[in-house]
């Protein structure tokens, strides 16, 4: 019944099983692929014919997480898996960015891929072995997949490369650097350092893609064993390429000037005249020559013309160099009510970023298979149609916006101070206000800008920039600081950010089929020079972090309290860490190993709460000074109530120097006093002396002085 193919792979010293025959034997490509006990299902369809109209390639990749892979049930009321988790977002775009550009130009049919985690042994992350997975399913469905890839993660722990680290092992590591490619090179990277240098992030790229060649020759194998037939490719119908001859020669001047225009609005508007009347001129439905088709071949010729004029000139759209970065103005402090803000604007792009701080109740509880875990750090990108002059659906943040944030989020998060140095939730919106190229920097530059705004205390300033490439046989040009158009028409996005010593975020996608060390080199060389540049430029408005707090934000208090003490600040049923916060007004945040914050907008209810907390869990120090407050008055003392919970007596002799008649003679109930412990009972009952005890300052009154002090 069941037609089995199966590979093993050594795989960077780790058995790697691709199995195809037996599950989901209806796509037009299925694969398991595992490694140690987890397991992912790859399958993937193709639609066999076009949809009517298509003028673009519809793949779309799904990556999701099981819970029964790790022997969990949903959370929530409904029990089951629901919206994709930031974590399955972010590994199907990872999966979607190498496959996308090895499918043919012209090939439009829809193409689905679904990776499923069925088996999570939380030692193996699944989304390498779903990128493998789905790339073999490719490679053996006939479709037209110029493949196969491979994705690796490299660690860098002591001092050394880590192919494939555990989960376990990326906790050490200083870098956590994702790439993939075929046999002759790179496609994409996706990484997150500690600052390191350009010539260890270059040799664990070049390391991680030596690293799983064994597992493309592997999938090469495999498809050797069953791959399906290759479909048939229909080739260009010769009236149609005779249109785009025709129309290459009749508007190539008109474009090149249309592109010569710095301003971007006023480009586009050209590009589009120009546009329609090749559309006018060359529409002969009866013959296949649409306006889709037209359009398409004029975006073709745009491409040839905007590089063919940097590969010659050096000139770019907008007249600058091949290294020069746009003007920049940064600005912090805008917004009164905030945090933290800045204004970042390079050329015609512009994020207004906003920082807002918060307490541990804040922080996000994220629920993922390998557990959960609390996030105190978030980075929310968003995108408006306005930002490029359009008007467009407005709606929770898509695939692009979750990816640009935590690329932002990864060039941040290595100079975050410890949440023992800086016990506050940091939440940070990017609001992109304008846009023509490099969102995601201007974000990751308005990021640091606001966060020393509102007085984090960042270790370093970090600034991005987006690199492009050009590149036509042997010749290439590396852009820096590249624009919205020489991204659509270029062959590469690489985006650097980073501190003046090393690189803390590094993303790259080539729309080729791949590029060489030596272009990564220069990139990375180039994209430094444009890195300091930047921060100098960041530096005029704001060099370190603000020494203190906005008015506006929370005060956090952090105390330290015996563990089995915790109960006692909680209550019977919260009885009585609910009545501290509606009295004060502050929050508190209580961590299993007694680590206690306290949070508020004003130092008087932190006092309190504060007090009231020792008084719960702190034992009365002999000869110290207490504030307590007298709660009954008897004929032979007061009892005073102290440390918030601590109730001691004052014997009458210890209300004041010399006789005291009546105890309401120096003191009545409702009383603030000052006293000092002075022993204990047989009982374990607190003895307190007023007289001792300066009332005006609290000092303890020397005995040569207590006469004179107590008049």
């Amino acid at each position: 019944m069941f037609n089995i193919y199966r590979k093993e792979i050594d795989f960077a010293g780790k058995k790697l099983i691709l199995e195809t025959g037996k599950i989901a034997r209806q796509a037009d490509g299925a694969v398991i692929a595992t490694m140690g006990g987890t397991s992912v299902l790859c399958a993937v369809t193709g639609a066999k014919s076009l949809r009517e109209g298509q003028d673009f390639f519809p793949l779309s990749v799904h990556y999701q997480e099981k819970a029964y892979a790790a022997g969990k049930i949903p959370g929530g009321f409904f029990k089951r898996e629901a919206r994709p988790s930031e974590k399955e977002v972010l590994t199907s775009r990872l999966i979607d960015r190498p496959i996308r550009p090895l499918f043919p130009k012209g090939f439009m049919n829809e193409v689905q891929i679904i990776a499923t985690v069925i088996a999570h042994d939380l030692e193996n992350d699944p989304d390498m072995i779903a990128m493998i997975g789905c790339s073999a399913a490719l490679t053996i469905s006939g479709l037209p997949f110029m493949g196969p890839i491979a994705g690796v993660r490299v660690g860098y722990i002591n001092d050394e490369y880590v192919i494939n680290p555990t989960v376990q092992q990326m906790e050490e590591s200083i870098l956590d650097l994702v790439v993939a490619g075929t046999q002759e090179g790179v496609l994409m990277v996706e990484s997150e350092a500690k600052e390191l240098p350009e010539d260890i992030m270059l040799t664990a790229v070049m390391e991680g893609w030596k690293g799983f060649q064994p597992v493309i020759n592997g999938i090469i194998d495999l498809a050797e064993m069953c791959a399906k037939e290759p479909w048939d490719i229909p080739e260009i119908p010769d009236n149609i390429q005779k249109m785009s001859d025709s129309l290459k020669k009749k508007y190539s001047a008109e474009v090149s000037k249309a592109y010569s225009i710095k301003e971007k609005m006023e480009r586009q508007n050209a590009v589009g005249e120009a546009r329609k009347k090749a559309i006018e001129e060359f529409l002969d439905d009866a013959n296949g020559l649409d306006a889709q088709t037209i359009t398409a071949k004029f975006k073709s010729l745009e491409s040839d013309v905007v590089r063919g004029d940097i590969l010659k000139t050096g000139s770019r759209i907008d007249g600058r160099d091949t290294k020069t970065v746009r003007p920049i103005i940064a600005e912090v402090g805008i917004l009164p009510r905030a945090h933290g803000s800045a204004l970042f604007t390079r050329g015609e792009t512009q994020a207004l970023v906003v920082t807002t701080l918060g307490t541990g109740q804040d922080e996000q509880i994220m629920d993922a298979l390998a557990g959960e875990y609390r996030e105190r750090f978030m980075l929310h990108y968003n995108f408006p149609p306005y930002s490029v002059g359009e008007a467009g659906r407005m709606g929770p943040p898509g695939r692009r916006e979750i990816g640009h944030g935590k690329l932002a989020w990864r060039a941040i998060h290595p100079l975050l101070p410890e949440a023992d140095a800086f016990p506050y939730t940091m939440r940070v919106v990017s609001e992109i206000t304008e846009s023509n190229g490099s969102s995601s920097m201007a974000t990751v530059c308005g990021t640091s800008l606001a966060l020393m705004d509102a007085g984090v205390p960042l270790t370093k300033p970090v600034a991005g920039i987006a690199m492009g490439l050009i590149k036509e046989g042997k010749d290439f040009a590396v852009l820096s600081d590249i624009l919205g158009d020489e991204d659509h028409l270029g062959d590469m996005d690489f985006k650097v950010a980073g501190t003046k010593e090393g690189i803390t975020s590094l993303q790259m996608d080539i729309k080729i089929t791949s590029i060489t060390e030596e272009i990564m080199k220069i990139a990375l060389a180039q994209a430094k020079e444009g890195r300091i540049h930047i921060l100098g430029e960041m530096a005029k408005a704001l060099t370190e972090s603000r020494d203190g707090l906005s008015e506006y934000a929370p005060q956090i208090v952090t105390l330290k309290v015996p563990t089995d003490k915790i109960r006692d600040i909680i209550g019977t049923g919260g009885k009585v860490i609910r009545e501290i916060t509606e009295t004060t007004g502050a929050k508190i945040d209580i961590d299993d190993d007694g680590t206690v914050k306290v949070s508020a907008l004003n130092q008087e209810s932190i006092d309190k709460a504060v007090n009231w907390i020792k008084g719960l869990t702190e034992e009365p120090e002999m000869n110290k000074v207490y504030n307590g407050k007298v709660v009954k008055v008897v004929d032979f003392g007061a009892f005073v109530n102290f440390m918030g919970s601590k109730d001691g007596l004052v014997h009458i002799s210890e209300l004041a120097e010399g006789r005291t008649a009546k105890t309401t003679d120096v003191v009545n109930e409702g009383d603030e006093v000052k006293v000092q412990v002075i022993g204990f009972d047989d009982r374990g009952k607190i003895k307190l002396s007023m007289k001792r005890v300066n009332q005006e300052t609290g000092e303890v009154i020397p005995r040569e002085d207590k006469k004179e002090a107590n008049g």
